[in-house]
């Protein structure tokens, strides 16, 4: 164990070298490939969960004795999100008392469960009983392994950080597509599901023996030895005070009310509602695509394939869209995907030949998924250290009743033989999207105080 006075420390708690803490020389992707890759598993088991439900429903709604109607298939697709929104508020609460690892890995432990529930469930209540809890483990995953992945990230490169941690999202959604194309026929859509339990006894072992926790939290609970250790081990300088968050109930009720200082506070429902236009979109497609591309007059095995084709253009346009937003800013970036996500979605509603199909469904999983994760890497230039877990944490929170409308809407679009339409709606949540994340640098400006009244400011200007 490191006492803390082993540690060197100038008096204001920066690192000898009077670097700032995220510009430690040793402080590269190597240096915290392990952190970036036990992350990167607990969201590609995320993904594949979240996917498995649309992957299989074409064969849940052909399924006689299982009685799920379009309706109610939407309905229980809404249910799993709205369990993520339950969880993802929650789970900073949790994390101020146990620790970030401890609540991820018990996340893990709680969608696997659901999705076991989901296995023997024998109607669409307790199905829907099964999604919904195995929302309420998913829903603190993703903004832990974000906040997790910006404060390991070395500095400026936390956009490139952020796209490659999601990368994991879409090959686990293509992992459920794979399932729900050879699993399903063969064996039901059952078994589908029994993979689904399969974290509990992959991922949560390996995350409760090698995943470390926050130095900033570790901090901020007063543990400073051991935050310095865990900093040296991954090449990371030892964290400030200034950039810990805030502890206690009376700590997030001022870190929550600081999302409306000066300077952010036009900015931050502006990312609220980019972020619920973006997870509308992923979350509404994810859940639809299949049917309403069957529904279009696809035969079932390419309309599910198409859900692979999106999942692996979502990978392609993550890493392009993380180098991209590194070096002009994950604001422009965000805002361009979501004018060509729009695009996207409405060639989708036209019968273009095959291959033609194939193409678009590709290009717009470059655009969409990538859109909503830009979102997310704004907060790290438009927040301070300090509010950087909660503004994130809020802005996963609030967008996730954009994931609970997606799903939703869908199943009405489709017991009214409207699923075409969904395709106009996607695609006006794009430009929605764009406007809101594009008029953040504005926000910001407008929102500004006087030169007598100084703002903190975030590691580099968002754009």
């Amino acid at each position: 164990m490191i006492r803390e006075s082993e540690v060197p420390m100038s008096p204001i708690g920066m690192p000898p070298t009077g670097l700032p803490p995220s510009a430690a020389p040793g402080h590269t992707f190597r240096s915290v490939a392990p952190v970036l890759a036990l992350c990167w598993l607990a969201v590609f088991f995320d993904g594949m969960d979240v996917s498995i439900y649309g992957a299989v429903m074409p064969h849940m709604l052909d399924d006689p004795g299982f009685g799920l109607t379009p309706a109610v298939a939407g309905t229980i697709g809404s249910w799993v999100t709205l369990g993520m929104l339950i969880g993802a508020l929650g789970t900073g609460t949790l994390t101020d008392w146990v620790g970030r690892r401890p609540v991820l890995v018990a996340g893990v432990l709680v969608f696997s469960a659901g999705s076991a529930v989901c296995a023997v469930a024998g109607s669409p209540g307790l199905f829907g009983a099964g999604r919904f809890l195995a929302g309420l483990g998913l829903g603190g995953l993703m903004p832990i392994c974000l906040s997790m992945v910006m404060e390991f990230a070395p500095r400026g490169r936390a956009a490139l950080a952020t796209g490659l941690l999601m990368t994991s999202y879409h090959a686990g959604a293509m992992c459920a597509t794979v399932l729900g194309l050879t699993l399903a026929p063969a064996q039901g859509w059952r078994w589908v599901f029994w993979v689904g339990a399969l974290p509990a006894f992959v991922a949560a072992p390996l995350l409760l023996r090698l995943l470390p926790e926050s130095p900033g939290v570790l901090l901020a609970k007063g543990r400073t030895a051991e935050a310095a250790a865990v900093a040296d081990r991954y090449g990371m300088a030892p964290p400030v005070l200034a950039d810990a968050p805030a502890q206690g109930a009376k700590g997030r009720l001022a870190s929550v009310l600081a999302l409306f200082r000066p300077g952010v506070r036009l900015a931050t429902p502006l990312l609220w509602l980019a972020s619920f236009c973006g997870l509308l979109l992923v979350y509404g497609v994810s859940t639809w695509l299949p049917q309403m591309m069957r529904a279009s007059g696809y035969g079932l095995t390419s309309s599910v394939s198409f859900l692979l084709i999106i999942n692996a253009g979502g990978i392609a346009g993550l890493l392009i869209a993380g180098r991209l937003g590194d070096r002009y800013g994950p604001v422009r970036v965000s805002a361009l995907w979501f004018l060509l996500t729009a695009a996207g979605a409405l060639l989708l509603g036209a019968r273009l030949p095959l291959g033609a199909t194939y193409v678009v469904v590709a290009v717009t999983g470059v655009w969409l998924f990538s859109a909503q994760v830009m979102v997310y890497a704004a907060t790290h230039r438009v927040y301070p250290p300090a509010e950087r877990a909660t503004g994130l944490g809020w802005v996963t929170g609030i967008g996730r009743t954009g994931a609970v409308v997606g799903p939703w809407l869908g199943g009405v679009l489709a017991a009214t033989a409207n699923s075409q339409l969904g395709f106009t709606v996607f695609a006006l949540a794009g430009l929605l999207g764009a406007l809101a994340i594009g008029s953040v640098p504005l926000a910001r400006r407008l929102g500004r105080p006087s030169a007598t009244a100084p703002v903190p400011e975030a590691a580099g200007m968002e754009r």
